[in-house]
């Protein structure tokens, strides 16, 4: 008989619905037993695509005498990390807390008042890898629990005081830095300088990228790379993925990371949240040098999640899975027999394909004979060695290509986690939406406006007040809240990422309704931040507050780049509430800006101050739209659009901030401003481009 789980809109708790484990999805009721009872909570979290949380499925979850020891002792409690990241966050603490690494799957023994006094990630159904064996840790746990109740429970308070300290550390560390003096070094250009020298001295320079294995593309210290004018390391970064097994060679979209320092052998999952800052990346690192090899990669992006990301009515899924068949990366390797059986007798094609892909007899992935595909040879290099023109390789080169994807899509695919969350598509939707209008690809216009007009259907509510709150996902009708920090502020992004993409009035006001609600329930004014979670919400152990990037940017400091954005447009209050919470996270992102890098980004835009462009004129105009195109192909840092339309009162209420001032001409005309000096009114799309150039 399936289990609780079978009626969970969840993809990955429905994956343990067959389990024999009697499991409970978080709520009362699991919370209630585990009180009533005086049981321990075996709490396990993961993901879909989470290939290790797969592994210890099959081998602890599904066996029936593991599965009888956990309903034995324990209330068991299955949660999908991307449903609740507010859990997550908290209980990854206690693994790093007893100096491990966290990760995915979570194991944690809770008490029944969910406190923690146990935990690790992956547990082995034997002793093995020089760890203890899934039933062994049980039994440990059920025994220490029942004869050493008194250790067990000072242990858990002790680790849940710890947890509260380390959630608490934002407003301390606020207190901290908020003397004058604090805060004017905090603000400052010589900080950013000091945090872009440790960013380099992170720096991969005979890779690219940063770190060993396993390497993570890391878009947001590439960014700040970019933002600095260091494109040789950012070429460099973007070319070895690019060219690396990471990239899906065939179907385009980047895999979750390489298990290598050379970005060749990658964990094979794919996430939503990774293509969508890749996209953004690769579309500016394209606006900030004119190589063609970027604008291709921001297309084959957005491509890919049109192809296989893309719900029917709009909105984009979440993950795709590292496995099919029941093994990992079986989708994409390739077998020299494979490649011949899909060409064809196509022997032009089968030799390119060979050489160019690095197809060998031998392999270079751990299943025996397997090619995870590289461009490891130039397609010229590879025509020439077997006597063909450039051309002529090329030609074969596209033969082959066309021919081993078609021979692929008949394979059984990874699994899809169609859950919408609204995070994520945030991310997507303002990465498409910045892409598109650089790359002047109506398409990837559309494909944003149709994804935010859903998720505002489906996932936003709005008040009463006029304020408008994100709910967190959306699953075949199925919508779960309430919305995360990070769901607001990176759908209210989205939204005036669409705005300056279209001139569309509508996205402003949306991003400012979610912005009031996000201050009102999300805005720490004692501790000048912000919670990740709302005054209303479920009480859970701690109320976290975490101003770090993960693999996706803070939502801490995308709040604050919405409030900047939102005050240069409406209202300078925003940006004196993002300016304070900026300068008490700066002493802490100089310290690590690896991992705050989105927040040294937003201390460079306050330093530098951002470059204003209003458009005057009938946004529908070819004028108009000619200077608008002439604003988006130009790589600007902290770069915002306004269209103010003098006909149309809404497209002034949108940007009043900057459209103050701003005589019509004759014609459309562009002003280009920073702080409160302005240009001379620019008619010419050239002569605009080439203002900000030079701003």
């Amino acid at each position: 008989m399936p289990n609780r789980l079978a009626l969970e809109a969840s993809p990955y708790l429905r994956q343990h619905a067959e389990n024999p484990v009697d499991w409970y999805p978080w709520g009362p009721e699991a919370l209630e037993r585990a009180t009533r009872e005086d049981r321990p909570i075996l709490l396990s979290i993961g993901y879909s695509a989470c290939h290790w949380c797969h592994v210890m499925a099959h081998e602890s979850f599904e066996s029936p005498t593991i599965a009888d020891l956990m309903n034995s002792w324990f209330v068991n409690i299955k949660v999908d990390r991307e449903e609740r990241p507010d859990l997550d966050h908290v209980y990854q603490l206690v693994v790093q807390l007893m100096g491990a690494s966290g990760g995915w799957p979570l194991t944690v023994f809770l008490t029944p008042d969910q406190k923690p006094f146990f935990g690790g990630t992956y547990f082995p159904p034997v002793d093995r890898y020089g760890m203890s064996g899934f039933p062994k840790v049980l039994q440990a746990v059920w025994e220490a629990y029942r004869m050493r109740r008194d250790k067990v429970d000072t242990q858990a308070s002790e680790i849940a005081r710890a947890i509260a300290q380390v959630a608490s550390a934002d407003r301390d560390g606020a207190a901290a830095a908020s003397s004058p003096r604090s805060v004017e070094q905090a603000l400052s250009p010589q900080g950013v300088e000091r945090a872009m020298a440790k960013v380099l001295a992170r720096f991969d320079d005979e890779h690219g990228g940063f770190g060993r294995r396993p390497k993570f593309p890391n878009s947001m210290a590439l960014d700040l790379l970019l933002r600095a004018g260091d494109l040789g390391r950012v070429r460099q970064a973007l070319d070895a993925m690019r060219a690396g097994g990471i990239w899906d060679q065939l179907g385009g979209g980047f895999h979750r990371y390489s298990t290598d320092e050379r970005w060749l052998v990658p964990h094979f999952e794919k996430m939503l949240y990774d293509n969508a800052q890749l996209l953004r990346l690769y579309a500016d690192a394209w606006r900030a040098t004119g190589e063609p090899r970027y604008e291709r990669t921001a297309h084959e992006i957005a491509d890919y999640v049109a192809r296989e990301m893309t719900s029917p009515q709009g909105g984009f899924f979440a993950t795709q899975d590292a496995d099919s068949e029941g093994e990992e990366g079986k989708f994409f390797v390739w077998t020299p027999a494979e490649v011949e059986a899909a060409c064809a007798g196509d022997e032009r094609a089968i030799g390119v394909a060979r050489i160019v892909f690095d197809i060998t007899d031998g392999g270079n992935f751990e299943r025996s004979g397997a090619t995870v595909l590289s461009l490891g040879t130039p397609v010229a290099a590879a025509a020439g060695a077997l006597g063909l023109s450039p051309e002529e390789g090329e030609q074969a080169f596209a033969r082959a290509r066309s021919a081993m994807f078609a021979a692929r899509e008949q394979r059984v695919h990874p699994f899809r986690d169609e859950k919408i969350l609204a995070s994520s598509n945030g991310l997507l939707i303002g990465a498409l939406a910045t892409a598109g209008a650089a790359l002047g690809q109506a398409t990837m216009l559309q494909a944003a406006t149709r994804a935010l007009s859903f998720v505002e259907r489906a996932l936003v509510v709005h008040e009463s007040t006029g304020a408008a709150r994100v709910l967190r996902h959306s699953k075949d009708g199925v919508v779960k809240g309430p919305g995360f920090l990070d769901d607001q502020a990176f759908v209210a992004n989205a939204a005036v990422d669409l705005y300056e993409a279209t001139g569309e009035a509508h996205w402003v006001r949306l991003a400012r309704a979610i912005a009031e609600s996000m201050l009102r329930h999300h805005y720490d004014e004692a501790g000048a931040g912000f919670f990740f979670t709302a005054d209303d919400g479920e009480k859970i152990l701690v109320r976290p507050k975490d101003a770090f990037d993960h693999a996706t940017p803070s939502g801490v400091a995308m709040a604050c780049q919405l409030l900047l954005r939102l005050g240069a447009l409406v209202d300078a209050r925003y940006i004196d509430i993002a300016t304070r919470v900026v300068e008490k996270l700066a002493p802490a992102a100089f310290d690590s800006p690896l991992g705050m890098s989105v927040t040294v980004a937003l201390v460079d835009r306050i330093v530098r101050g951002s470059v204003d462009v209003v458009l005057v004129g009938p946004r529908q105009s070819a004028a108009t739209q000619a200077l608008a195109q002439a604003v988006h192909r130009t790589y600007v840092r902290d770069r915002v659009l306004a269209w103010a339309d003098p006909s149309d009162p809404a497209a002034l209420e949108a940007c009043s901030a900057l459209a103050q001032d701003k005589p019509a001409a004759s014609s459309p005309v562009a002003y280009v401003c920073r702080g409160r000096s302005c240009s001379a009114p620019l008619g010419d799309p050239e002569q605009l481009a080439q203002w900000l150039r030079d701003a």
